[in-house]
């Protein structure tokens, strides 16, 4: 993966504009991104501050952000693609069988004997899409308690729900899978690799003030969010979970997205003969799910109509977005990667201009491609 050549930082000067304009409009304080095409890092740039005031840090593009849900591809749908590559993982594993606590107490016919890892994926399992669990759950042990005991509001595989608890659960599934805390598995099987060095869970406390803040916190903890996950029930979770707490800058993700690309054989060179993720992986794992109408993958999301990603990415495409303003799209046809992090929380949730800014930026920078 070539670093970017400074004369590139022209070519991205419609993307930079909508993402001034972006900032000028209070979508977000600060913002990173990045542009892999070629195996060249063909853009690296960064705009605005932590925060909206003139003495707050600004942010570079090696600011690290609370990625939040781009944690389900970086880390728990990784992790699920090398165990599953490695033999150690059958996606239509029921959830039961790992987990017995699902269907301890349920009636025979109950759905929830019907769910597969597969369908925790593929966010059809017909969990519910989101649980204050925080509200009452004081400890980790807790929280899953309540999150096992859900019922489900749908047959397995007969609706499509974006679902957070369905992803706790399945990072629970992937710990017993590799025996090993989800954490300690993606730094050492993944993160190390990669030489992913400014990603991970639950960052060291030195390092807070180096990141993005994500919201001035009034109703949960109460103080100002930086450097700890945003999520509430990652934060009960102790800050490591299936479907958030993942912190990381742009050259890791750009790390990240380069390798998702060079499981494809003609991208293969010898210098780099060996992949993280073979290309059958990739593939599967970017194969739509159902029911009718759902753009989601294995793990991954798809370009949809009106999609976040613009209307440039290839239907070959695959990506995710976080809550906290992130979001990772990456072209497998095109051989084209775009991370995009933002802190679109601060100072808190209500702002929802960056649904507008995302496909924006993305067109800008496809088209100056």
């Amino acid at each position: 993966m070539t670093p970017p050549h400074p004369h590139q930082a022209d070519r991205f000067a419609a993307a930079r504009a909508v993402l001034e304009n972006a900032i000028a409009l209070r979508a977000f304080p600060g913002c990173a991104f990045g542009v892999l095409a070629g195996r060249e890092i063909l853009g690296a740039d960064s705009l605005g501050r932590f925060t909206y005031e003139l003495t707050s840090p600004a942010v570079t593009p090696e600011t690290v952000f609370d990625i939040a849900s781009v944690t389900k591809v970086v880390a728990t749908t990784a992790i699920a693609m090398l165990l599953h590559q490695r033999g150690l993982l059958d996606l239509e594993l029921l959830l039961g069988d790992v987990l017995p606590g699902f269907v301890a107490g349920r009636q025979p016919g109950d759905n929830a004997r019907k769910v597969t890892l597969r369908h925790l994926l593929a966010h059809n399992s017909g969990l519910p899409g989101y649980v204050e669990f925080f509200h009452t759950a004081r400890n980790p042990a807790e929280l899953l308690s309540a999150c096992l005991q859900l019922t489900l509001e749908a047959e397995p595989g007969t609706r499509f729900e974006y679902s957070d608890p369905g992803f706790i659960l399945l990072g629970k599934a992937l710990e017993v899978s590799c025996g090993e805390h989800l954490g300690a598995f993606a730094h050492r099987e993944i993160f190390m690799p990669l030489a992913m060095s400014s990603t991970g869970f639950c960052p060291a406390s030195r390092t807070h003030q180096t990141i993005a803040p994500t919201e001035e916190d009034t109703t949960f903890r109460h103080r100002r969010i930086q450097g700890e996950v945003q999520d509430e029930n990652a934060s009960v979770l102790k800050g490591v979970a299936g479907h958030a707490g993942l912190f990381s800058n742009v050259p890791d993700l750009l790390r990240f997205s380069a390798e998702i690309l060079d499981s494809r054989p003609e991208r293969a060179t010898p210098e780099k003969p060996a992949n993280l993720f073979k290309q059958q992986t990739v593939e599967l794992f970017a194969e739509r799910q159902g029911p009718e109408g759902s753009s989601r993958a294995i793990g991954w999301d798809t370009p949809s109509q009106n999609s976040s990603s613009g209307i440039h990415f290839s239907p070959h495409s695959i990506g995710h977005l976080g809550f906290s303003g992130c979001s990772l799209w990456v072209d497998l046809e095109a051989g084209v990667a775009i991370a995009l992090l933002t802190n679109r929380t601060w100072p808190d949730r209500q702002n929802q201009l960056i649904r507008e800014v995302r496909p924006a930026f993305h067109d800008a920078i496809r088209e100056a491609l």
